[in-house]
């Protein structure tokens, strides 16, 4: 079942989801030595991570990923790399530059996704998805990996954000990209209806086989949004194919999903 939060303001909101994330981080480093943390990028998170950067005391063992990126240089004011380096990895003390693994939106969609997907096939453990049935919905299995094409790469926690359309990283609705097989680890994206139109993001199989996504979405701009979101699983939404068991929602009262429709 999902977890919904709801705090007073955007503020409070921030500090959960601070507070959360750094929990589930030193719990993922205590359990498995290391911990795999996606990011996303937009205005949602950046207080969020400022927040984050001194709640966790351990950033040694912490490996740093995005959710999507768009195709653009590392310094670019679109980027959500600068973003996240300006609110959280310059502040946080202890993290290596080689435990951050940006896209390189540079190289362009498809050969910016492929050395994504390769460096994620790399560094992140691998475990099989197995289909149980009801609604397309997924188990991770605790079968040997097999290879790439059988098997997921499991992040312990991926942040997102939501759009008022209920896209999710760069994963917008009815797009090709929600139908990616599980061997598509990470996809290039040419025709994004946001600009710019050309985008890295990582698959829905990728976010679905994550331990824990965490969304976080304040105004009253996202409440439409976060409602369609616990509604029925739709390709409409592509926040709402997330894995609802292992979904923590985290709103601010203005993006609170009303009763009448939770």
């Amino acid at each position: 079942m999902t977890r919904l939060t709801s705090c007073a303001d955007a503020e409070g909101a921030s500090r959960r989801a601070a507070t959360e994330i750094a929990r589930r981080l030193e719990s993922a480093r205590r359990e498995r030595g290391v911990a795999h943390l996606a990011l996303s990028g937009g205005s949602t998170p950046a207080r969020t991570y400022e927040l984050l950067a001194h709640e966790l005391e351990h950033w040694e063992e912490v490996e740093v990923w995005f959710a999507d990126e768009r195709c653009v240089g590392p310094e670019d004011e679109q980027s959500n790399y600068r973003l996240a380096n300006e609110a959280l990895l310059s502040r946080a003390a202890g993290i290596a530059a080689d435990h951050v693994h940006r896209m390189e939106g540079e190289l362009g969609p498809q050969q910016g996704a492929r050395r994504y997907a390769q460096q994620l096939r790399e560094h992140v453990p691998a475990q099989a998805e197995t289909p149980v049935g009801a609604r397309g919905v997924d188990r991770v299995s605790e079968r040997p990996e097999k290879g790439p094409a059988e098997a997921l790469p499991v992040l312990d926690l991926v942040v997102l954000g939501i759009g008022p359309d209920g896209h999710i990283a760069s994963l917008f609705p009815g797009a090709a990209a929600l139908d990616a097989g599980e061997q598509e680890l990470c996809l290039g994206v040419q025709d994004s209806p946001k600009p710019p139109p050309e985008r890295i993001t990582l698959s829905l199989p990728v976010l679905r086989a994550a331990r824990r996504c965490l969304l976080l979405a304040t105004g009253a701009g996202k409440a439409d949004a976060v409602n369609a979101m616990l509604a029925e699983p739709t390709r409409h939404v592509p926040a709402s194919l997330l894995r609802r068991e292992r979904l923590t929602v985290i709103v601010d009262d203005a993006a609170s999903p009303t009763p009448a429709r939770r």
